[in-house]
């Protein structure tokens, strides 16, 4: 008889009849916040083929068509869903490649906080002893400092280090900054995990048998120490996002010719006492939009992920 569990079929099947696809039918919470998820992740993704204008596209800017309000119509026809901001840019298209920009940084930040604090805290929590001390006592070093703080140091030193090629170098160093204050959390989540795990039978049976150290972290502990820490990345996702934003409002963010979400924020501030609000409520709003779905997501998984729970 064939087995359906090694079959695509068989895994979609186990999938939707799993505890964790039953607690998100019945959470309409997380079936909302999946769809504007989806919504703005489209949208970002695929900006260059669903947005009405190229917004960088500077042949098909026309100053006289700058901080046009929402909706405005030629002919009675709408050109401008959203409004354009003080340089003729349609702000529906500019919202949509500036949250592709803030989603390509979240992301990228978080994968590289996720390997480095993944691997340290397996590490810490395995070896235990002086590793486990040393590695911590960085982790409440890094703790120490506020992420903002952290991220505008690592910032000024790039500026310094390469003054005429910052704008080349703004997305690595962006991400390497808001790393530098993310993987402390995976790193101590996954080192409490780790201490639990090694303590075991199915660890201390690999050992007898002669698994190596390194085998028994990566093929034995890791697995069963993912859970939380898919939880703690997809709740991770929105706060690298607004950090970025944060950084691009400051100016020490993405180049201005690469303007994120933060960045179109910190134009629209500008002119939101002259009337022209749309130039930032917009973009406001996405960010918003797309912080908050993540963490009820993320809200969700905890709660899906959590035996005592169900």
């Amino acid at each position: 008889m064939t087995s359906t569990t090694s079959s695509p079929g068989g895994a979609w099947a186990r999938f939707f009849d799993s505890d964790v696809w039953h607690s998100f039918r019945n959470s309409p919470t997380a079936m909302v916040a999946a769809a504007i998820a989806f919504v703005c992740v489209f949208s970002a993704v695929f900006a260059p083929w669903v947005a009405p204008h190229n917004p960088f596209d500077l042949a098909t800017l026309d100053l006289a068509d700058a901080r046009l309000p929402p909706a405005w119509s030629d002919g009675g026809k709408a050109r401008y869903l959203l409004g354009t901001d003080d340089q003729g840019r349609d702000l529906l298209s500019a919202v949509m490649y500036g949250a592709r920009i803030s989603l390509l940084v979240g992301l990228a930040s978080v994968a590289l906080s996720l390997v480095v604090g993944v691997g340290l805290g397996l590490l810490s929590g395995f070896a235990g002893g002086k590793i486990d001390a040393a590695i911590m006592r960085v982790c409440d070093v890094m703790l120490s400092f506020p992420a903002i703080l952290i991220a505008l140091l690592v910032d000024g030193v790039g500026r310094a280090m390469f003054p005429g090629a910052h704008d080349t170098l703004a997305f690595g160093v962006l991400i390497i900054a808001i790393s530098l204050s993310g993987w402390v959390q995976y790193a101590r989540t996954v080192r409490g995990s780790t201490m639990v795990e090694r303590n075991k039978e199915y660890v201390q049976a690999a050992r007898v048998i002669g698994v190596s150290p390194y085998r028994i972290m990566v093929r034995h502990v890791l697995p069963n120490v993912m859970g939380p820490v898919l939880v703690l990345a997809t709740i991770q996702v929105a706060a690298a996002i607004l950090t970025e934003a944060t950084l691009s409002f400051l100016g020490v963010g993405v180049p201005p010719t690469s303007p994120s979400l933060g960045t179109l924020i910190r134009v629209g501030n500008d002119f939101l006492f002259s009337g022209e609000w749309w130039i930032t409520i917009f973009p406001g709003t996405m960010l918003v939009m797309i912080a908050l779905s993540v963490n009820l997501l993320g809200d969700w998984l905890r709660d899906a992920l959590n035996p005592r729970l169900r």
